[in-house]
């Protein structure tokens, strides 16, 4: 990876997330990037200008009325000189501000004029990222074409647990090196499924599995940045919604297959990452079933549609990339799976033992008609992004 020469603009917010944005700073000059840093006031009861200088090198902006500066319309400058703005940590009143057209201080007037892409990484408390305010102001910046890294979900500095983490830095480095990359799927509609299925039994119990999500959450990302409009159907998982992604939830199979077959008819391709359950219970009982004194209990199970194997069926479908999660003989599963559902391509991992579900890596084996590639244990996002480049060059053997 290399991010040399290019502008990056980072603006930080106040927020105790702005610590992380030191380590961000450092992370995009080992990849020789110019790194200008612009701070509100509230940022820098949080962390030093000195710091943020010190490491990118270059004089930190807090004012928007600094004399010396703004002799030469130092903030027009900026905005000119900018490739990339990633403004991390956005707090939710930066969010509010700029959602709003304000002006009133140096990070937003600059963010306003420049016509460098705009990169968000919200950083907040749980309940204050759940706020219909918040959200509001977040489907506004959308509309307008502002991306949004994350936020993520787990434990916050406040002691709540919940989405509104800022992404780590490394996750936020890789997603301006890919908005860099070349644009493979460029035009095309991509629709992603993942995540696992629920099974409701009763009221409280369901038949799941062990999927998180991460892998496809990472394909649709991926492909979002590889230029595609991309629209993710998620099973039950507390993940983020990736930047520029259009997300349909779902919690059952059967409402699994009815999304993405709604949204097939308008989708190019069809990568099926989600570990849909293969079979529900016959019956859900609608109060919460009992002990039976030692006895045992007996659910009959009905099979769940073939979600791939009915899109395949249809005349006129997407290009099919599916997935074979498998504990042994993987290969000769995944092969037979790729003929049987008449797919265009399959992506064959193992699973147990460490690998393949909850796990933050992965590895994938590729199959289509003419062809196979292994894809190394790797990070998901990085094993996803080598996935969306063998499908966009599939896709255009064969489709395009």
């Amino acid at each position: 990876m290399s991010l040399a020469q290019r502008r990056i603009l980072l603006g930080v917010s106040g927020g105790i997330a702005a610590y992380k944005s030191c380590e961000l700073v450092r992370r995009l000059r080992d990849l020789d990037a110019e790194v200008r840093v612009v701070m509100t006031e509230g940022a820098t009861h949080f962390v030093s200008p000195t710091t943020f200088q010190a490491l990118s090198g270059q004089p930190v902006r807090v004012s928007l009325w600094d004399a010396q500066a703004e002799a030469a319309m130092g903030h027009i400058e900026l905005a000119r000189w900018a490739e990339r703005i990633v403004v991390a940590p956005a707090s939710a009143d930066f969010l509010a501000r700029l959602c709003h057209g304000m002006a009133d201080d140096l990070l937003t007037t600059v963010c306003l004029a420049s016509a460098a892409p705009l990169y968000l990484a919200p950083a907040m408390n749980q309940q204050m990222w759940a706020n219909a305010a918040v959200q509001a102001n977040i489907a506004t910046l959308r509309q307008r074409g502002v991306q949004l890294l994350g936020p993520a979900a787990g434990e916050q500095a406040c002691g709540d647990v919940g989405s509104g983490r800022m992404l780590e830095p490394h996750e936020l480095r890789d997603a301006l090196v890919a908005s860099f990359g070349p644009r493979e799927l460029a035009g095309l509609r991509v629709l992603v499924s993942a995540g696992p299925t629920y099974e409701d039994i009763d009221p409280v119990r369901f038949i799941g599995n062990r999927s998180s999500g991460r892998m496809g959450f990472a394909v649709a990302a991926a492909a979002a940045q590889a230029g595609a409009e991309v629209t993710l159907v998620a099973g039950p998982v507390s993940l983020a919604t990736p930047a520029g992604v259009r997300r349909i939830d779902v919690r059952s199979a059967a409402q699994m297959h009815a999304a993405v077959t709604a949204a097939a008819a308008q989708s190019d391709i069809y990568i099926g990452a989600a570990a849909v359950g293969d079979y529900r219970p016959q019956e859900v009982s609608e109060l919460k079933l009992k002990k039976r004194g030692g006895e045992d209990l007996s659910l009959s199970l009905a099979e769940n549609p073939d979600i791939l194997a009915s899109l395949s069926a249809q005349t006129a479908h997407p290009f099919l990339v599916g997935f074979a999660a498998e504990t042994h003989d993987v290969a000769s599963y995944a092969q037979d799976k790729l003929r049987r559902k008449g797919l265009d391509m399959i992506a064959a991992n193992q699973v147990g033992g460490g690998l393949g579900f909850e796990t933050a890596d992965n590895a994938l084996t590729l199959y289509w008609a003419d062809g196979e590639a292994e894809l190394p244990r790797a990070d998901k996002p990085v094993l996803a992004r080598q996935l969306i480049a063998h499908v966009a060059e599939c896709y255009r053997a064969t489709r395009a």
